[in-house]
């Protein structure tokens, strides 16, 4: 950067007849006023003003020096006690702020639904995005320690995430899995059952993808497709999902007992914002894959998948694999108390609970909370 100085002010030497130009000269006289009178910082002053005072005056000089290098003069002229107070003044004025919105957004996001009580989703509007952020790579961090002690345990670790159509599963595994170490995680979303696994035990095709030790499996859907799509949409036989019923409790209390650690959520969605989920896939060219058959039949179904869903809890709640109900009307909520709820589920070395939180209560639900307040309105 100073040859680049030099060579332009030899440049304009050279143009004005050999002799320094004047603007130049100007230039450096109050460039030493502004370090002499003003980039003396007195601790006391507002570095906010200072700086621009600085810049006030520096801009009204008649230079020819690009605001690169007015920015880098500027700096080198600067005293080093002066330019340390100046930073740090910059950097607590931008916490400031920060935190100033972060409450006001709290605030905001935090407001209840008047309604809630009587079964609406508790909160009038979604997580704020930034803060969201923030506490998302907190959890991803503990996520990846976690992981790294699985690994290192030989821990076998499987997650299950099942829900009404368009409740947010696919979303909430991608931000479970988006910087854990593939090696060590799968996803599994299976697709139809071929003509020869139809035949087979029906367990057996999901068998196969349990967790090896030190891994971890996400599987998008599981088995629980025999309790709710498949009797609803007339994919089976009513008999057959009473054998799975009768089954599931002592196949997952099994898979307990040979050392898998079990987690199985619902994330539920009201009927309101699935529509709109629906909608938005419809018109949404890079979403539109998502929206199936099965998706728009489920519209005019929706009774019947309750129906189905709370059967389900009602057979398949045990101690040894609980059920953990998300209400996902507002999905960065429900992605983030996800993350919760499986991290306190597992102690692991350097395990910060602080970083992770608290889950929140207001909707994330036990299944007997669950079919207590469906009972109270539509919506839950």
């Amino acid at each position: 950067m100073g040859d680049k100085k030099k060579d332009r002010a030899e440049e304009e030497k050279q143009a004005a007849g050999g002799k320094a130009p004047k603007t130049e000269t100007n230039f450096n006289d109050t460039l030493e006023k502004v370090f002499r009178d003003v980039a003396l910082i007195d601790p006391k002053e507002n570095i906010d003003c200072v700086i621009k005072e600085i810049v006030h005056q520096v801009r009204a000089m008649k230079t020819s020096l690009t605001a690169e290098e007015m920015a880098d003069l500027v700096f080198e002229n600067m005293q080093p006690k002066s330019r340390d107070h100046m930073l740090a003044g910059l950097l607590a004025d931008i916490f400031e702020k920060q935190a100033k919105l972060r409450s006001r957004n709290a605030r905001n996001m935090e407001e209840l639904d008047p309604d809630y009580n009587k079964g609406a989703f508790p909160y009038l509007h979604n997580y704020d995005d930034a803060m969201y952020k923030e506490e998302l790579y907190a959890l991803q961090v503990e996520l990846l320690k976690l992981q790294h002690f699985v690994k290192e345990k030989g821990l076998k670790v499987a997650v299950i995430f099942e829900g009404r159509d368009a409740a947010g599963k696919g979303g909430t595994i991608a931000r479970f899995t988006q910087n854990i170490n593939p090696r060590g995680a799968r996803i599994v979303a299976l697709p139809k059952p071929t003509e020869a696994e139809t035949g087979q035990w029906y367990f057996q095709r999901y068998v196969a993808h349990l967790p090896s030790p030190g891994e971890i499996v996400f599987f998008d859907r599981s088995w629980y497709n025999r309790a709710v799509v498949e009797p609803v949409m007339g994919f089976c036989k009513p008999e057959q999902t009473k054998l799975f019923l009768s089954e599931v409790p002592a196949f997952e209390r099994s898979l307990v007992e040979h050392g898998i650690h079990l987690t199985k959520f619902w994330l539920d969605v009201s009927r309101d914002e699935q529509k709109r989920r629906f909608k938005q896939r419809r018109v949404d060219p890079v979403r539109r894959w998502k929206l199936s058959p099965v998706d728009i039949a489920s519209l005019d179904r929706w009774d019947d998948y309750t129906a189905a869903i709370e059967q389900m809890f009602r057979t398949t709640e045990t101690p040894q694999a609980p059920w953990t109900i998300i209400r996902s009307d507002d999905k960065r909520r429900a992605r983030l108390n996800a993350i919760r709820v499986f991290l306190h589920s597992i102690e692991y070395a350097e395990k910060d609970e602080e970083q992770i939180g608290s889950v929140d209560g207001l909707i994330v639900k036990s299944v007997p909370e669950y079919l207590r307040g469906y009972r109270m309105g539509a919506g839950v």
